[in-house]
C-alpha cells in the first residue's frame, strides 16, 4: 500500500515537473508612480493568500507570469508548489488540466497540485468552449473532469490568471492587477536598463557590470517598445554580446567600463516607399562590395591623385587662370559635390583622400607597434559638433580673407590641414573618429546627406533574429557569404542608423553581413527629416555657419553700405578685414538669435532643418557662376603655362544669362522643397504659414545676394 502511495506521488511529480515555477525572475523595478502602484498591488495580493484569485492583465512582454510568481513566493504559502499552464494548449476540454473522463480526474494536474498555486497564462486565448469551466474554477474553485459521471471536486490552492485583453466576466471574479506598458512609464527605463545589464552581465560571465550613459537612456525613452520588457531584455542581450564580441576570453579586463552608445539599437519605424536596389539587381551587391575594387580605387588611385594635385597647386602657376588644379578644386569639386548630395548623400566620404591618408597612417603606426586608443564612448557630439562648426567657420574666413579661390598654394594648405586632422585623429583613436565627429567637410556632407534619395540600412528583425557575429559593427573573420571586416569605420551598427549623417556608404557592413540584411535603398527625398528626430544640438550651429558662408562671400552686397568697410577683404590691414568678415559670417546667427523669443528652442531647430533644402540651393547658386563659367576651360587652363607650344583646345563657358537662370531654378527648387518640409515638421497651421512666409523672404533675399556676375575669362 505504501509502495502504491509512493508510485502515485512520483507520477504526480512527473506530471507537475514540466509546469513548475521555481522562482521569480525579478522584482518590480522603477520609482515612477506606476511602479509604486504596481509594487503596492503585488504586496497587498501577497499579504492575504486567502483573498482569492488574481487576474493580471497587460500587453505582451510585461512579465505578467513573473508578477504572479512574486505574489505567490512573497506570501505565507510560498513553500507550496506553483505551476504554470498555457490556456492555448488546453484545447476545448481542458483534459491536460482537469484530467480525462476515464480517470474521473484522479492524477490530473489539479489533483496533483493539491493546495499549491496554479497560473493559467493567456486566459483570453483559451478555447471558447473551455471558458465556462475556467470561469467556474475561478469563481468557486470547483471543477470536474470532462466526460459523464465524473465527480465534482474543490481546488484548495490559489489561482492566478494572465490576460492581454479585457475579459469582463473574469474581471468580476478576481482581484485585477493591470500592468502599465513600458512606454507610459518611461521614467523607469533607466532603472530597468541598468538592472537588466547587471543581471545579464553576470549571466555572461562579466566580472563587473558595465555602465550606460544618460544619452542612451534619453534616446531609448523616445522608443515605444511595443514588445515591452521582453524587447528591452533582447536589446540588452544584443548590446552586451556586441560589446564583448571581439574580446579575448582570457582578458576580462578588456570589457568596457561603459557600454558604447552604438550597441543600443531598436527596430526602426515603419519605412514606406523604399526600393532595394540590391534586391532588384542582386549582382550589384557582390560587385559593389568587392574589397579589391575598393582597395585599388582608394589606395592605388585616390591617394596618389591627391598627392599629384597638391604638387600641382604648389609648383604650378598660382592663379586660377593658369592652374588646372585650382580649376578642378573650385570650378569642378564644389558644384559637383553640391549636386551630388540629393542623389548619393555622403558618398564623397567613401573616396575622400583625407580619410585614405588617415587610414594609411593608422596602418603604418600599427605596423610599428602603435595602438590607437579605443573609440571614445559617450555623447561625443556634445563637444565635437561645436568644434566642427567653429572649424568650418575658421576655414570660411581663411578662404575669403586670403583669396583661396585664386591662390593655389593656400588652397593646397587647406587640403593639407584637413588631411593633418585626419592623420592625427587616426593615430589618436581607432577607426575614423575624425571623419565622424570633427572633419569640417564630413560635417557638411553628413548634414546634406539627410536630403538624399539613397540610404544604406539593415533590417533590424534579421539582425536581432539571425546574427550572432556582429561583424558589420565590430569586425571579424569571414562568416558564410560575409567577408572578413574591420567593422564600421564610423562605429555605427547599420540597423541602428537613424539618418544618413553617420553613414559614408563605404559598404563595409554589406561586405561583412552573412545574412543579406544590409540594403541599399531608394527613398523619398529628405526622409531623415521627421518631426520626432533628435539631432545633435551642435548641428544647428553648422547650418548657421554654412548660411554665414554665403553672406561672407557676398559681403559687399550685404554690408557695403557701412561707412567703415574696407575696399577688399583680400588686401589691407588684417583687423578691419577680419572684423567685417566675422560680422558677415555672423549675420544668419544674429537673425536666429533675434527669433528666439518668438519660438521654442525645438521649434527653432526644426525650422532650421526645414530650411535645409533652401540652404543647399543657395550654396549651389553661389558656386554655379564659377563652375558654369570656368569648368569647361579646364584643358586650356591646365596647359596654359606651355604657351604657344599648345594647339587650340576645346573650351566652353556658359552665358551669364544662362547662369542666372540656373541660379533661379536652383533657388525655386530649394524653396518648394523647404515649403514641403515646413508642413512636415511644423504641424500647427499658423506656424506653417509663418514658416512659409519666412522661407519666401529668405529665398528672395538669398537670390538677390548670390546674383550672378560676369566672370572674366582666364588669361
Amino acid at each position: 500500500m505504501a509502495d502504491s502511495g509512493r508510485t502515485t506521488d512520483e507520477a504526480c511529480l512527473l506530471k507537475l515537473a514540466p509546469h513548475l515555477l521555481g522562482r521569480t525572475r525579478r522584482g518590480v523595478v522603477g520609482s515612477s508612480r506606476y511602479a509604486e502602484r504596481l509594487r503596492e498591488a503585488v504586496r497587498l495580493a501577497a499579504a492575504d493568500p486567502e483573498a482569492g484569485p488574481v487576474l493580471i492583465s497587460g500587453e505582451p512582454g510585461l512579465g505578467k507570469d513573473n508578477l504572479a510568481a512574486l505574489i505567490h513566493f512573497g506570501s505565507p504559502r510560498r513553500r507550496r508548489l506553483m505551476v504554470r499552464v498555457d490556456a492555448v494548449s488546453l484545447g476545448d476540454d481542458g483534459a491536460a488540466l482537469f484530467g480525462s473522463g476515464s480517470s474521473g480526474g484522479d492524477g490530473s494536474l489539479l489533483d496533483c497540485l493539491g493546495d499549491g498555486a496554479l497560473l493559467i497564462d493567456n486566459l483570453d486565448r483559451a478555447d471558447p468552449l473551455l471558458r465556462p469551466r475556467l470561469l467556474e474554477l475561478l469563481r468557486s474553485g470547483r471543477w470536474r473532469a470532462p466526460g459523464a459521471g465524473s465527480r465534482e471536486r474543490q481546488f484548495s490552492g490559489r489561482l492566478f490568471c494572465t490576460t492581454e485583453s479585457a475579459l469582463p466576466e473574469f474581471d468580476r471574479r478576481a482581484t485585477v492587477i493591470r500592468v502599465p506598458p513600458l512606454r507610459v512609464r518611461r521614467q523607469d527605463l533607466g532603472e530597468w536598463l541598468r538592472y537588466g545589464i547587471r543581471r545579464q552581465a553576470r549571466g555572461l560571465g562579466w566580472s563587473r557590470p558595465p555602465q550606460v550613459s544618460e544619452a542612451v537612456v534619453k534616446r531609448l525613452q523616445s522608443h515605444d517598445f511595443p514588445g515591452n520588457l521582453r524587447e528591452l531584455e533582447g536589446l540588452i542581450e544584443r548590446a552586451l554580446r556586441q560589446s564583448a564580441a571581439d574580446r579575448p576570453t582570457d582578458l576580462p579586463a578588456a570589457l568596457p567600463a561603459t557600454l558604447p552608445d552604438e550597441v543600443f539599437w531598436t527596430g526602426s519605424r515603419a519605412q514606406r516607399a523604399r526600393f532595394d536596389l540590391w534586391r532588384w539587381k542582386p549582382w550589384l551587391r557582390f560587385a559593389m562590395r568587392e574589397p579589391r575594387l575598393w582597395n585599388a580605387l582608394l589606395f592605388g588611385l585616390v591617394s596618389w591623385v591627391f598627392v599629384l594635385v597638391n604638387l600641382w597647386l604648389w609648383l604650378g602657376p598660382q592663379d586660377r587662370a593658369h592652374n588646372g588644379g585650382l580649376n578642378f578644386f573650385w570650378a569642378w569639386w564644389w558644384p559637383l559635390i553640391l549636386l551630388g548630395y540629393p542623389l548619393v548623400g555622403r558618398l564623397w566620404c567613401s573616396f575622400c583622400p583625407f580619410m585614405v591618408w588617415g587610414e594609411i597612417s593608422q596602418r603604418l603606426a600599427r605596423a610599428i607597434g602603435w595602438r590607437p586608443r579605443p573609440w571614445p564612448r559617450g555623447d561625443s557630439d556634445r563637444w565635437a559638433a561645436p568644434l566642427l562648426a567653429a572649424g568650418f567657420a575658421l576655414i570660411l574666413l581663411w578662404e575669403e580673407l586670403w583669396d583661396l579661390e585664386n591662390t593655389a598654394w593656400l588652397s593646397s594648405c587647406l587640403l593639407l590641414v584637413i588631411t593633418a586632422g585626419a592623420v592625427l585623429g587616426s593615430l589618436a583613436f581607432e577607426k575614423r573618429f575624425w571623419c565622424r565627429h570633427l572633419c569640417p567637410v564630413g560635417g557638411m556632407n553628413g548634414l546634406f546627406a539627410k536630403l538624399s534619395i539613397l540610404e544604406l540600412r539593415a533590417e533590424a528583425g534579421t539582425c536581432s533574429g539571425s546574427c550572432t557575429t556582429y561583424g558589420c559593427f565590430k569586425g571579424g573573420p569571414a562568416v558564410g557569404e560575409g567577408l572578413a571586416s574591420a567593422g564600421c569605420p564610423l562605429g555605427t551598427h547599420p540597423a541602428h542608423l537613424a539618418d544618413n549623417r553617420d553613414c559614408v556608404l563605404c559598404l563595409t557592413c554589406a561586405a561583412a553581413c552573412p545574412h543579406r540584411s544590409v540594403q541599399l535603398r531608394l527613398r523619398p527625398p529628405a526622409a531623415d527629416l521627421q518631426r520626432e528626430m533628435d539631432p545633435p544640438a551642435g548641428e544647428a550651429g553648422l547650418i548657421l555657419v554654412l548660411a554665414g558662408g554665403i553672406s561672407l562671400h557676398h559681403w559687399q552686397r550685404l554690408l557695403g553700405w557701412l561707412p567703415v568697410v574696407p575696399e577688399s577683404l583680400h588686401q589691407g590691414p588684417l583687423l578691419p578685414r577680419l572684423a567685417i568678415g566675422c560680422l558677415a559670417l555672423a549675420v544668419p546667427s544674429l537673425l536666429f538669435l533675434l527669433g528666439r523669443p518668438l519660438l521654442a528652442a525645438r521649434q527653432q531647430r526644426l525650422l532650421l532643418y526645414a530650411l535645409l533644402p533652401l540652404l543647399w540651393a543657395l550654396l549651389l547658386a553661389r558656386h554655379l557662376p564659377l563652375g558654369m563659367a570656368e569648368a569647361g576651360r579646364v584643358l586650356t587652363v591646365s596647359l596654359a603655362p606651355l604657351g604657344a607650344a599648345v594647339p587650340e583646345l576645346p573650351a566652353w563657358s556658359a552665358d551669364p544669362h544662362v547662369i542666372a537662370f540656373c541660379q533661379s531654378v536652383a533657388v525655386v527648387l530649394g524653396l518648394v522643397w523647404a515649403a514641403l518640409l515646413v508642413r512636415r515638421l511644423w504641424p500647427a497651421p499658423r506656424l506653417q504659414l509663418a514658416g512659409l512666409g519666412l522661407a519666401v523672404l529668405l529665398a528672395a533675399g538669398g537670390r538677390w545676394l548670390v546674383a550672378a556676375v560676369a566672370v572674366a575669362a582666364p588669361g
